[in-house]
């Protein structure tokens, strides 16, 4: 396994002293104070005072997001959910009316103005937190953020029996994958069980996070939570009317795409008709992918390929391995899902997933390494605001590295005809996720454009959009009221409102990224890298622009992305 290393500098602490570790609301808060009270009366000392609050963001940050990981890591532990629960109730709260006294303090400040161009999206997003900010939100979206992290609590828990052993959801997956026919379906419908046992509370969950995000919004001055959402999200480069154009391209260009593919994959299981069990499988001749056998041996290989795509890569990732910054396996009271959170004073990030050995795990571990590569590019820039990045950007960094990966997947699959299935799987998630998430999206617009529906008008609503993006190949029949609830497996819906256009956005940016790597692959990644090494001190456009391509979701640049894929399929026997 190559042994490259990235070293990272940990952010310097010159104001908090080095010893500091956030405790109590009552140690922190006289920084806060000296910052807010402080006299600025030349550039000089508005960059020094820039500096200092960017180390306390750093600090607080890196602990917060602790408190976040070891809670995910182990939700049967009491300790780690008080912790999370004392920062999200005590701290954070008291740090917001500060927060944007000292934004106010900024944009007041007269030497702002001869900051240099690396500081606008900054200061744009500022002047818009101000607008914003409203001190009776302050509670209530305390009060989200614990609700948001009880669907983790709830979804944590679900497990179905098999064989006389139990098996996380994310575990039970794979089976999903078996040429067994029979057993696919008696483990999809065991899922699909214990998915509605807790329809209710889940529903019941949602109910008040609408109810609370509306609140939020009307205090705000806003009509509704999605035109509220939009400006916290600082989404200044697309309207809603570009996100409708988007679900219609999708719709237009992409569904007939994933048709193609799932017919294809119908004729190679040899079936007169899909169930919803049969869309992961193989044929019965052919054994499940099976790329890795525990977490251990999934970061050896995942070292291999990003070393050999670049050494840098590589180097990131043996970094975060050394210093314990990968917990991969799935476990019982494990949260489910998988990210990569950033950990802004230290610099090297930290990557959360629930592997199984499955295919789709390889494409998490590729995806969530993009994520890290561009926690490691971003982490020298000067202030911590300038590596708070948006989705759009990040999620362009994590879904290109899945596909650039590709080319070296030999080292989890040496059999050729495994990595041309592994390759063709990537490409059909690749087109599968375009309609699902432009299905997500519409949905949570009707949504939060609907506020004090019943659940009987969500149900319909539901139900209609997501007819609207099905390809109608798959029989549900006997699984309709599972479909009423499948919008309850998407944890977005629950814990990061309106996140989900960003996949979308950014997938599309991934395909042109692909497309440019297959025309010249050191020109694609100097691009790539030279895009990530930017944090947010450029403007979307301009980002996407710096990695050679559009920030488009038009449909006709859909069109063409596209008809790329589609000859990219063509070339592996896909007509």
């Amino acid at each position: 396994m190559p042994n490259t290393k990235v070293t990272l500098q940990k952010a310097p602490r010159n104001y908090l002293p080095e010893n500091y570790r956030l405790s109590t609301w009552g140690k922190l808060q006289p920084y806060f104070e000296d910052l807010k009270k402080r006299p600025i009366n030349s550039i000089e000392e508005l960059q020094q005072w820039l500096t200092d609050i960017s180390e306390v963001e750093a600090v607080v940050s890196e602990d917060a997001c602790w408190r976040q990981i070891n809670m995910t890591c182990d939700t049967n532990n009491k300790d780690y959910e008080d912790a999370f629960t004392y920062f999200c109730m005590e701290i954070e709260p008291k740090m917001k009316p500060y927060a944007f006294e000292l934004n106010k303090k900024l944009l007041a400040c007269p030497f702002t103005k001869d900051l240099g161009p690396d500081y606008f999206t900054y200061l744009r997003n500022v002047a818009n937190s101000v607008e914003l900010y409203r001190e009776e939100n302050v509670a209530l979206q305390a009060d989200l953020s614990m609700m948001a992290q009880q669907y983790g609590v709830i979804s944590s828990k679900m497990t179905i029996q098999l064989d006389d052993k139990e098996y996380t959801l994310q575990q039970a997956a794979r089976f999903l994958q078996n040429p067994d026919r029979e057993l696919r379906e008696t483990v999809f419908r065991k899922i699909a069980e214990r998915r509605l046992q807790d329809k209710a509370t889940l529903n019941e969950l949602f109910d008040k996070l609408l109810a609370t995000r509306h609140q939020v919004a009307l205090n705000a001055g806003f009509e509704n939570y999605r035109d509220y959402k939009f400006k916290e999200l600082g989404r200044f480069d697309y309207t809603p009317e570009d996100c409708f154009n988007f679900h219609e391209a999708v719709r237009e260009h992409i569904l007939p795409l994933q048709k193609i593919l799932t017919e294809n994959r119908k004729k190679r299981l040899e079936l007169d008709a899909m169930r919803p069990w049969d869309t992961d499988a193989e044929p019965a001749h052919m054994q499940p992918l099976h790329p890795f056998a525990d977490g251990a041996e999934l970061t050896k290989k995942a070292i291999t390929v990003f070393h050999q795509l670049r050494p840098y890569f590589g180097g990131c990732l043996n970094t975060m391995r050394d210093m314990n910054r990968l917990d991969l396996d799935s476990r019982m009271g494990k949260a489910p899902g998988g990210y990569n959170c950033p950990l802004p004073e230290t610099g090297v990030p930290f990557i959360f997933m629930n592997a199984a050995g499955t295919m789709s795990d390889v494409i998490t571990m590729m995806h969530e390494g993009g994520h890290a590569v561009h926690s490691f590019l971003s982490h020298p820039l000067a202030l911590s605001a300038f590596k708070e990045y948006p989705m759009e950007i990040a999620e362009l960094a994590s879904m290109s590295m899945e596909l650039f990966s590709m080319e070296h997947w030999d080292v989890f699959f040496p059999n050729e005809n495994d990595l041309h299935r592994a390759k063709l799987d990537e490409l059909e998630r690749v087109i599968s996720v375009l309609p699902w998430i432009a299905t997500i999206d519409k949905y949570q617009h009707w949504l939060y454009t609907h506020p004090g529906h019943s659940e009987e008008q969500r149900q319909i609503a539901w139900t209609v959009i997501l007819g609207e993006f099905s390809t109608q190949a798959v029989d549900w029949t006997g699984f309709e009221e599972y479909r009423l609830h499948f919008w309850q497996k998407q944890l977005h819906l629950y814990e990061v409102p309106f996140y989900y256009i960003e996949y979308g956005i950014a997938q599309l940016g991934a395909i042109a990224m692909w497309r440019q790597y297959r025309q010249s692959k050191e020109q694609a990644l100097d691009n790539y890298m030279s895009a990530l090494s930017l944090g947010y001190t450029r403007t979307l456009k301009e980002l996407y622009a710096t990695a050679g391509i559009r920030f488009d979701f038009s449909p006709e640049y859909v069109k063409e992305l596209g008809q790329f894929v589609k000859y990219a399929l063509a070339e592996m026997g896909v007509q």
